[in-house]
């Protein structure tokens, strides 16, 4: 561990020290450019911005240092359902990280995860809510991009948006007002209040729950109106932000299409029809394939060896639905609910679901990139895009388990991690 640290930290200081005027040469094996294999291309990188991508057809500047290695080069991997201040939940319960873990021991642990999470080759990761360390997130990715300690490029939600008394925690006790997981709003008023002020102080994306357990025997049912969702997503647009809406239920789900979110996350009851109308509307599915499994083996599902849960009898048939409706799949596991540093555990299901490991690829990085917005700066290996490149042992278009051996890091053109 110790030499794994100085290895780190020396390739931490040789890459700030050579930011300035830096030329990289790298030569992998093949390159994945975001949308398609190649062989026999190079990648030229100067300062944080790729210079040159393509057959080796330019003249190298002089003090260029070349990277040779038997391997494929990505984009940096887009993380897109996260939450950095979780961890798993068969370490400490949901409802006791909120309640029981201070800020700062939050804060520690998510300072960890992050380092974890670009070490496996995510180069950027959408954060989806605190859940309950209020703006930290924003934060966060202020001092990462400080170069206080190495990290991903965040896109932060912070506090995330809930119908008022329809979140958690809650143990059904009505003397006693618990500390919520995110941000309750009744009302037009509220609705748009919060989502201003969650914009004020930092939030990238605009994340709400379009349902949620509250129902009167804890089933999940929907919790903001059309119109509701609708007010949230407009003020969001106007600034040049997305919403995406935590959703479960169909019901849920066609209230927050009809009100214009751009990605759903979960969709585990969707169908034909419900998909269908998400395609109509462009509106993206990330589906945390690899949070559904992980809850059903805290609960001592044994995979391989006992029946699939009725719950990822649904999962699965909800995905394949989507992938047959030809709804535009984005890759987020939901890590947090399980280990960070291990999120190639979501692309491995989406292929195991029915999905093509080039197709996964792609979700992974263009795909990602595109839908967040942010496709004109990463997800990509294109000239002019931000450095922020992998590479992985073996061909990960055949091999999706590949992306588990991830020998060379760089982000913003810094180099994290060169084995």
């Amino acid at each position: 561990m110790k030499k794994l640290f100085f290895i780190n930290l020396f390739f931490l200081c040789f890459s700030a020290n050579a930011q300035v005027d830096s030329f990289y040469l790298l030569k992998p094996s093949r390159v994945f450019d975001g949308e398609t294999m190649h062989n026999n291309w190079v990648v030229l990188v100067k300062g944080n911005k790729i210079e040159e991508a393509g057959e080796m057809n330019f003249k190298l500047p002089a003090n260029t240092r070349i990277i040779e290695i038997n391997a494929t080069l990505l984009p940096g991997l887009i993380e897109g359902h996260s939450h950095l201040f979780l961890h798993p939940y068969n370490e400490v319960s949901w409802n006791d990280q909120v309640l029981k873990e201070s800020r700062a021991e939050r804060t520690a642990r998510a300072v960890t995860h992050a380092e974890a999470t670009l070490m496996a080759g995510f180069t950027t990761m959408r954060d989806l809510g605190t859940e309950g360390a209020m703006y930290d997130d924003a934060g966060l990715k202020t001092a990462i991009e400080k170069n206080v300690f190495p990290g991903p490029r965040l896109i932060v939600a912070t506090r995330a948006i809930v119908a008022k008394g329809t979140y958690g925690p809650n143990y059904k006790n009505a003397d006693v007002d618990l500390p919520q997981g995110a941000a309750e709003v009744s009302g037009m008023e509220d609705m748009a209040n919060e989502v201003y002020t969650q914009i004020r102080k930092g939030a990238d994306v605009v994340k709400l729950y379009a349902d949620y357990g509250w129902g009167d025997d804890g089933e999940t049912m929907p919790t903001f109106s059309i119109e509701q969702i609708a007010l949230a997503v407009s003020i969001a647009h106007s600034s040049g932000r997305i919403v995406a809406a935590h959703s479960t239920t169909k019901e849920g789900m066609r209230r927050a299409i009809m009100g214009g979110v751009n990605t759903i996350e979960h969709g585990n009851n969707g169908d034909d029809e419900i998909f269908k109308l998400m395609k109509e509307k462009g509106i993206a599915l990330c589906p945390t394939l690899a949070a559904y499994e992980a809850i059903q083996q805290y609960r001592g599902w044994k995979k391989g060896i006992d029946p699939d849960p009725p719950s990822i009898v649904a999962k699965r048939k909800s995905f394949q639905s989507a992938l047959k409706n030809g709804v535009t799949i984005c890759m987020g596991g939901d890590v947090g609910v399980f280990p960070h540093g291990e999120n190639v555990r979501e692309m491995e299901l989406m292929v195991e679901y029915g999905m093509k490991p080039l197709d996964v690829l792609r979700s992974a990085t263009s795909v990602n990139a595109d839908v967040f917005g942010y496709g004109s700066k990463i997800g990509r290996i294109k000239k002019g895009l931000f450095a922020d490149i992998i590479m992985a042992e073996g061909d990960p278009s055949t091999n999706i388990s590949s992306l588990r051996k991830i020998v060379f890091v760089m982000k913003n053109g810094k180099i994290y991690k060169e084995l």
